[in-house]
């Protein structure tokens, strides 16, 4: 679910609506407030000079809301954000973005656990399949699996290369009755959407395990 829009009514509008709180010598919003907006948003938290900035609570009226920190009207810091689909985010925001560690809980019960850059899962992090118990761990890139990672599965797992969301490259299966399979995995470019708009459940997922699954058939 994409979080951006609502909430910029109050910079554009901050004379309307109805608010009550602290405010500076220049009669700015200042301090701890509660506004109440034109389109039926509610900010309730720390004001400085006019912008959202310190701790507060941003309740949207979709049913979202932002419990952490602000900086200069953007959301800054340490926060939880709930998104209209029961989904969640918890950990680090810079500039309204989901960027440094963070969880993401998605409405079918998926979790990522891990790295985010530009609101997308970039750097190390662990995708959790709620419906199969298996979870990928290694690298993402713009939101992608990439370079090096691993499969983990009930009794075997899968360690190697991993381009555009699936096995490439030299890897290995590794079985918990104590053998391996190591070889070279090719598999022909095909286009993945992981990323609509807003944040959803990874939708590359299906496909690479349903890969990774169907070489295991051929070798055992």
């Amino acid at each position: 679910m994409s979080d951006e829009g609502s909430e910029d009514l109050e910079d554009e509008n901050n004379k309307l609506g109805e608010y009550e709180g602290g405010r500076n010598e220049a009669g700015e919003r200042h301090g701890l407030g509660k506004a109440l907006l034109p389109n039926g948003d509610i900010y309730q938290g720390r004001y400085e000079d006019g912008k959202r900035h310190g701790s507060g609570t941003y309740r949207f009226k979709n049913g979202a809301r932002y419990i952490g920190h602000y900086y200069q009207n953007q959301k800054h810091g340490q926060g939880t954000f709930h998104y209209p689909d029961g989904s969640k985010y918890e950990g680090s925001w810079v500039c309204d973005l989901r960027e440094g560690y963070g969880v993401y809980t998605y409405p079918n019960g998926d979790t990522y656990d891990g790295e985010w850059l530009n609101h997308l899962r970039h750097g190390q992090g662990i995708y959790f399949y709620k419906d199969t118990g298996a979870k990928y761990k290694g690298t993402w890139v713009n939101g992608n699996m990439e370079l090096a990672g691993e499969y983990i599965y009930t009794n075997h797992s899968y360690q190697g290369n991993f381009v555009n969301n699936c096995p490439h490259g030299h890897g290995r299966y590794i079985f918990d009755i104590g053998c391996e399979q190591n070889g070279e995995y090719h598999k022909p470019e095909q286009p993945v959407d992981t990323e609509q708009k807003g944040e959803n459940i990874y939708s590359g997922k299906s496909e690479a395990m349903e890969e990774v699954l169907l070489l295991l058939q051929s070798i055992l």
